[in-house]
């Protein structure tokens, strides 16, 4: 099996448990609060990431290089991970992988004004027919529309904003310090919440807790293998292979069926996610590449995304 196959194989196999991993999160979500959820999914989070963090053995301050632009992106982390889990509770799932597909799209937007990238007409339009699909799913002026709808564009627009920030001040920032303040601020302000939400938990719901966590690092394991075997145009696009996930474990577990306009919508978004990804590639297209640069999904709070995982562990193509 050739290193490009393996890789697709491994990426497809990291997506499939971070579609288990959001089953889980909405099964939870059915009877706790999301920031009940987020709280003991990063409590149980620290002790895997904590393996990580002991390869970066070299001394050096916490001090971020860049503080305004840590501050931001500690608060677009922790946004985002209240308002996905939020959207994962109380929407279809293919509803909102949907929303969530548009994040290379909002990406590519955000590059040009944090990154200085310029956007020609092919991606240009390819922006704008994934932002059309999004309109489509969202439905305005349909009754259908809720808060969970406002809740995962909230949740793409903030995790497409840290990862733009990523690719910003990388070259600077030390990965831990890139992990850590999102980390410790998104335990911190659900914790403080949690006296407010706090719903007693059971024994298995503990354990479904710790299972997000140990499937979110998981998943990440596999997408660092899948990113050492091959080209990251060819392991970006598997994140879509979720879709087909949510409608199985939609239908299966929660009676769920995406409807015409979810589907039609969520063609658009990801033909226009898959053409950006194709125009990153071409040479001269792109200056800072920034969709490529991002590497698969926003990671689940507590467990680094994968671009930041691969640095840490001195891994990045």
């Amino acid at each position: 099996m050739s290193g490009q196959t393996s890789g697709i194989l491994y990426a497809l196999a990291g997506f499939a448990i971070y579609a288990l991993h959001d089953v889980f999160i909405k099964l939870l979500g059915g009877t706790y609060s999301p920031f009940q959820v987020v709280f003991f999914s990063v409590l149980f989070a620290f002790p895997l990431t904590s393996l990580m963090l002991i390869r970066e053995a070299e001394p050096a301050t916490l001090r971020p290089v860049h503080p305004w632009w840590m501050a931001a992106r500690t608060l677009a982390i922790v946004i985002a991970s209240g308002a996905s889990f939020y959207a994962f509770s109380t929407l279809p799932l293919a509803d909102t992988y949907a929303i969530l597909f548009s994040m290379p799209i909002l990406v590519t937007l955000l590059a040009i004004p944090i990154l200085g990238e310029r956007i020609h007409l092919h991606r240009g339009i390819a922006i704008l027919m994934g932002l059309i699909g999004v309109v489509i799913v969202l439905r305005p002026g349909d009754s259908a529309l809720t808060l969970g709808h406002l809740a995962a564009l909230v949740g793409a627009s903030c995790s497409a904003l840290g990862a733009v920030i990523v690719r910003r001040t990388s070259r600077d920032e030390r990965p831990v310090t890139l992990l850590l303040y999102p980390m410790l601020a998104t335990f911190a302000v659900m914790g403080a919440m949690l006296p407010v939400v706090y719903h007693p938990m059971e024994g298995r719901d503990f354990a479904m807790s710790a299972a997000i966590a140990a499937m979110a690092f998981a998943g990440m394991l596999l997408m660092i293998m899948a990113y050492k075997r091959a080209e990251a145009a060819l392991v970006a696009p598997m994140q879509y292979s979720q879709m087909i996930w949510a409608v199985i474990y939609g239908w299966m577990i929660f009676g769920e069926w995406p409807g015409p306009s979810t589907l039609i919508g969520v063609s658009l978004i990801i033909a226009s996610g898959l053409y950006i990804v194709f125009r990153e590639t071409r040479a001269g297209a792109s200056r800072t590449t920034p969709v490529l640069e991002t590497r698969s999904r926003a990671g689940t709070p507590g467990i680094p995304r994968v671009s930041l995982a691969l640095r840490l562990l001195n891994l990045k193509r």
